[in-house]
């Protein structure tokens, strides 16, 4: 059977981009993502079509000006895959997006589709194991205690069962919400810099939050 992330290596000559400059997509977290324009809806048309696979990429400073055209894109991005859909009545679509790998951006197709193809080079993680993985899960234990529960249940057992880029990635994508932020730590390439940075942020997160008080009688 083949894997996400071969399928994805079977589009590297031509991947299908989508250049939002408002959201960041990391690999192993999912990105909800809405299509209303008529190129992007043609997107994701052709994509569901055939393998679904297609890319998230931040656009280069000064794209204001130039969104209807063909702006500069970020030369890294993630490469992911839509796991689920809802097509609207006039056209438009709700997707899923789950990011799989980095892409890094080698050279833009000449087409004739209305959206953007790119020729990329896909970039995953080597394994790692080391010490800044125990200490990123007891930093997210620690700000489980300090933020609203039903968030903390749902990232704790993800936390729990990843590693190394994974477990730094999901935890961006969880605690990082700034797109500048985020773009920085997709293009962060070292698992282990990575993860310490990932570590960062979190205790900053924690500095900033008091612990939640307990609601309810206590045994």
């Amino acid at each position: 059977m083949t894997t996400a992330l071969e399928r994805i290596a079977l589009t590297t000559h031509a991947l299908k981009v989508f250049p939002l400059p408002s959201a960041v997509l990391f690999p192993h977290a999912a990105l909800p993502l809405h299509i209303f324009e008529p190129r992007y809806r043609a997107l994701v048309h052709d994509a569901l079509a055939g393998d679904k696979v297609m890319a998230l990429a931040q656009l280069q400073p000064g794209w204001e000006g130039q969104y209807g055209e063909r702006p500069p894109m970020q030369p890294m991005m993630c490469a992911g895959l839509i796991i689920w859909h809802e097509e609207l009545g006039d056209g438009r679509y709700n997707i899923l997006l789950q990011g799989i790998t980095r892409a890094r951006l080698l050279e833009e197709r000449e087409g004739e589709n209305l959206y953007r193809e790119v020729r990329v080079q896909l970039l995953p993680d080597a394994e790692y194991q080391g010490p800044e993985e125990e200490r990123l899960r007891q930093a997210v234990f620690e700000l489980a205690g300090r933020v609203p529960a039903s968030f903390a249940e749902n990232l704790l057992p993800v936390v729990a069962r990843s590693q190394g880029g994974a477990l730094a990635d999901v935890v961006a994508a969880a605690v990082v919400p700034e797109p500048e932020r985020r773009q920085e730590l997709l293009c962060e390439l070292d698992v282990r810099t990575r993860l310490r940075s990932v570590m960062d942020d979190v205790g900053e997160l924690i500095a900033r939050l008091s612990p939640v008080k307990p609601v309810g009688p206590l045994n």
